[in-house]
């Protein structure tokens, strides 16, 4: 999709990295487990930052864990965690650090516990389809929602860091589990495909 002032979008797509972002990602349904694992670790280092920050250390965040390489990530060390610490291209927080580091090696055993892919794990919350909103304002858009919470409940149980309902639901919109384009935005589904209200636990 060309980037074109011309287009509605929805408001916080304004810089030129965040209206690509919109326009190519935000809201598309991923089903591969290294790109939700990628999708999952920026969430959790925004925390506290902006969007933007994390977009702009995107492509290093790939090259520093191993282009998200879920089983390569399980295998991180202490050493690879000073190394991460050493690097101006990511965000350098210990805690969050180790939380992907550990979040891989937690996706790993919920992969082996449950016989099936991380993308099946978690598209079984909203029963394999898209959560289609459609809100009028960015107002109307939450934070977190009952559902986000119960993710964020059983991520946080089966070891996952930087899980919290706020991130969850972050993260949701991104993968496209959720559509929460506005209203306007030339990204927004057509009025017949209908709404799906978000189920809670």
């Amino acid at each position: 999709m060309p980037l074109t002032s011309e287009l509605s979008r929805c408001p916080w797509a304004r810089t030129p990295a965040a209206i690509l972002y919109h326009d190519a990602e935000w809201g598309v349904p991923v089903r591969d487990d290294r790109e939700l694992f990628e999708f999952l670790t920026l969430e959790g280092a925004q925390a506290g930052l902006s969007w933007e920050t994390i977009l702009a250390k995107r492509a290093r965040y790939r090259e520093a864990f191993a282009r998200f390489d879920v089983a390569r990530v399980a295998k991180f060390t202490e050493r690879d965690v000073d190394r991460l610490l050493a690097d101006p291209g990511i965000v350098r927080n210990r805690a969050k650090i180790r939380a992907t580091i550990g979040n891989a090696k937690a996706l790993l055993v919920l992969r082996d516990a449950e016989r099936s892919t991380f993308a099946d794990f978690l598209w079984s919350y909203v029963d394999g389809k898209p959560l289609v909103n459609r809100p009028e304002t960015p107002d109307d858009v939450p934070a977190k929602t009952p559902l986000a919470e119960t993710l964020s409940r059983d991520l946080r149980a089966r070891g996952f860091k930087f899980v919290g309902p706020t991130i969850v639901y972050a993260f949701m919109q991104a993968v496209g589990m959720v559509d929460d384009h506005v209203v306007g935005c030339f990204k927004c589904v057509p009025a017949s495909e209908g709404r799906r209200k978000q189920r809670s636990a």
